[in-house]
């Protein structure tokens, strides 16, 4: 059976993460960041894993962190808002306070073209969403690329294609992000190709 792992770092909707996965026919189980380890994923066996948002501060020292040894598991990763955040530093990029928090519609630019759009989001047009975040990604890792801005989140979403790793800074399991259960499963998805 397909089944997805979502790891819990502390967000109000992370349910809401496991009940769109679940309305598409896909069986999925949300694990408390603390308790998930490099083992309890491996018997697990999930086809891809989500990061789900929280409210700690990925730049800061002792706050949740995706397990050990996930990134190097060759399993399709999506990071959403504060999963972004982690993904990104635990593979060497910078996180910081972003100038401005947000909370509420925002508008994303698909900059460039991606699996992760296919069919729903198209280069060059604007796509509302919901964003939460005080923070932002602002440098990206090795082997990513841009494939969304926002005013006030440059790297609104960003893909290491060659490691099916996928981040979003806005929260695609609400309501108000347009199509955004499309982007939740492309992550599942990928794990096929």
């Amino acid at each position: 059976m397909d089944r997805i792992l979502i790891i819990d770092f502390g967000s109000q909707v992370t349910q809401l993460i496991a009940r769109r996965v679940r309305e598409s026919g896909v069986y999925c189980e949300i694990h408390p960041y603390n308790k998930v380890t490099e083992e309890s994923i491996q018997e697990y066996c999930p086809k891809a894993v989500i990061l789900s948002g929280g409210p700690a501060s990925a730049h800061a020292a002792d706050t949740p962190r995706a397990p050990d040894g996930l990134f190097d598991m060759n399993l399709p990763v999506l990071g959403i808002c504060y999963g972004e955040q982690v993904m990104c530093r635990q593979l060497g990029a910078i996180v910081e306070s972003a100038d401005e928090r947000e909370f509420g519609h925002a508008f994303v630019e698909v900059v460039k073209e991606s699996l992760l759009f296919e069919g729903i989001w198209t280069q060059g047009n604007r796509y509302q969403v919901w964003m939460s975040h005080g923070d932002r990604v602002s440098t990206l890792p090795d082997g990513f690329r841009v494939l969304a801005v926002s005013e006030n989140a440059p790297m609104a979403a960003i893909a290491d294609l060659d490691h099916n790793y996928f981040g979003v800074q806005f929260h695609p399991e609400v309501t108000h992000t347009t199509q955004g259960r499309a982007c939740l499963l492309y992550t599942s998805d990928a794990a096929d190709e």
